[in-house]
């Protein structure tokens, strides 16, 4: 997206906010090191909150002026850390090409070759600029699916860091070579869409993406062993823990108890060797916004074993759903609490409501909806990022029909010759084979939304449980499915004694964030920048909760997806 479009777009959605100037900033302290938030400083192990401390205060409202003033105190300290005039950085795509070749446009109307209207785009910058629901309500459609709920990113919380606050860096420039080796990670995650991840040392095709991936060099950003990419790293994420035991993690396949109800962890998954889109004229209504037939499903219930499984799962999930059953997977094995919990040991109470399994159980659907609302910002307001669907058209138009958009060139040379990708497209063309029958959903790809609710939720629950606690200490001796994925067969490789609650947390983070690109719809910087995202989103909600227990409690303290340990 281009700069002077966000300049734009920030200065008129922050006329919405103009109650703040009011306030004053005396300076701009800088979020790029840290996180936004509020920073009440650490309570000794004896000591109440300032809030509590003044709601103890002689006369009938002092409660109520407390809590004010907690209020009043978060909001200005979460203002003191935002930078006057913040700017968000992109990769200016939208203002390089004049055709918008670069930049979503999903479900507006598309001419015949494939690029927008470009008065559909400039109604929806419009929109995005002004802010106006009517203008919203006035962008032209193709089709008859609707843009999904760009508005969001206009909202305000009453709770936790403002979404405008928070800082992603660009996303990858269209004609770049990160660019290409992220387009070139989705092929491949489409031709080995339904080989078991188990099979991937001695399948022909998962050697030849390593490989492939591995010629990128520092422009590739996934999972490496000694600077390479190996069949063991394929598709795998970048946090500690993600690179240890099976590909999935254990919160899909250990045993989960909802209540009474056990929950059986097999999926109904999509009949195999089915992609859509593969045409261009399936393709072009697809962005116009047509609806497509529904897809086909396979019969049988399988626990999860390949891309394909993976990709419908995070199809038809609910956001919070994976880290909820992670939750109660912990709670039904008696994970211990963090070391921080002011309830370990406690010689008369226990926790419930506060630093209890209600409280964590409803912060993780909490959490999510915040962090939908921030990274609807970024995708709607900042980057407007197309999707890998329509990066692989472009590469088809130039490659086959002459179009001379500027994709990079590597992408295709892989892509013509007879070895790298062109040993294996077979489809006469270089669309991407979609898992979905509607392609992407109907908003732009960066950030993801299923990736920062991940970073989000799972860091909740880093805060609450002892990460270093190993699953087989628990009695959770770690499993992997079968092939077909009709059973579960134990794990039995070096590292079974290994898996951590925090490692194993992490890797579910990145199965869910990554399984998006697995079906086609995300890129790998998508998922790698928007669970930074949702972490910071996070620990700011961790940072004001803190002022508001009763308990004497010193923090929350967890492992950040870079590895670095911190307390909040």
């Amino acid at each position: 997206m281009g700069k002077e479009s966000v300049q734009i777009g920030i200065t008129k959605s922050q006329s919405r906010r103009t109650f703040i100037s009011k306030i004053g900033v005396t300076g701009a302290a800088t979020i790029a090191a840290g996180v936004v938030g509020i920073d009440l400083g650490p309570l000794l192990p004896t000591e109440r909150s300032t809030a509590h401390a003044a709601a103890d205060a002689p006369g009938s409202n002092q409660r109520a002026i407390a809590c004010a003033k907690l209020r009043r105190d978060a909001a200005q300290a979460g203002l003191q850390a935002t930078p006057v005039n913040l700017q968000h950085p992109t990769n200016n795509d939208e203002d390089i090409y004049p055709n918008k070749l670069g930049s979503y446009s999903k479900g507006l109307p598309h001419n015949a070759d494939g690029t927008v209207s470009l008065s559909a785009y400039a109604a929806l910058v419009q929109a995005v600029n002004s802010g106006r629901p009517s203008d919203f309500d006035a962008i032209p459609l193709g089709g008859n699916r609707r843009l999904t709920n760009p508005q969001c990113g206009l909202a305000f919380d009453m709770e936790g860091p403002d979404g405008h606050a928070l800082l992603q860096p660009p996303a990858p420039a269209f004609a770049s070579r990160e660019q290409a080796a992220e387009i070139s990670e989705n092929y491949w995650m489409a031709l080995l869409r339904d080989v078991p991840y188990t099979q991937y040392p001695v399948n022909p095709i998962a050697n030849a993406a390593a490989a492939d991936l591995s010629l990128y060099g520092d422009d590739f950003r996934g999972a490496k062993s000694s600077g390479a990419v190996t069949t063991a790293t394929l598709f795998r994420g970048l946090t500690p823990g993600d690179k240890a035991g099976p590909y999935l993690s254990q919160f899909f396949y250990q045993q989960c108890n909802f209540g009474a109800n056990n929950l059986d962890q097999r999926i109904r998954t999509t009949a195999a060797d089915i992609d859509y889109m593969t045409d261009f004229n399936t393709w072009l209504a697809v962005q116009r916004g047509f609806n497509q037939p529904a897809g086909v499903y396979d019969p049988t219930p399988r626990y999860m074993r390949n891309g394909r499984d993976i990709g419908e799962w995070v199809h038809i999930d609910v956001l919070f759903q994976a880290y909820f059953q992670g939750f109660l997977i912990l709670a039904g094995l008696g994970a211990p609490f963090d070391e921080g919990n002011p309830y370990n040991g406690n010689p008369s109470q226990d926790g419930f409501g506060t630093f209890g399994g209600p409280h964590i159980a409803a912060l993780l659907c909490e959490v999510a909806t915040r962090a939908l609302k921030a990274v609807w910002f970024q995708k709607w307001f900042v980057h407007r990022r197309l999707r890998p669907e329509v990066q692989a058209e472009r590469v088809d138009r130039t490659l086959f029909h002459g179009a001379g958009y500027p994709v990079h060139p590597e992408v295709l040379t892989s892509l013509s010759s007879a070895t790298r990708l062109g040993g294996y497209m077979t489809a006469g063309n270089a669309l991407l084979p979609m898992a979905f029958p509607e392609g992407s959903p109907t908003h732009p790809a960066y950030g993801a939304g299923h990736a920062t609710v991940a970073g989000a939720c799972v860091t909740i629950l880093k805060a609450w449980f002892k990460e270093s606690t190993r699953l087989v200490d628990l009695g959770a001796a770690p499993v992997q499915p079968s092939d077909d994925g009709l059973t579960l067969v134990p794990y039995s490789g070096a590292d079974a004694g290994d898996l951590t609650v925090g490692g194993e947390l992490n890797k579910i983070a990145s199965n869910v964030a990554l399984g998006r690109n697995t079906a086609g719809v995300h890129w790998r910087s998508d998922a790698n920048e928007s669970m930074k995202l949702g972490e910071q989103l996070a620990i700011g909600i961790l940072r004001e909760a803190r002022a508001c227990y009763n308990e004497p409690f010193a923090g929350f303290s967890l492992t950040k997806f870079d590895g670095t340990t911190i307390t909040v």
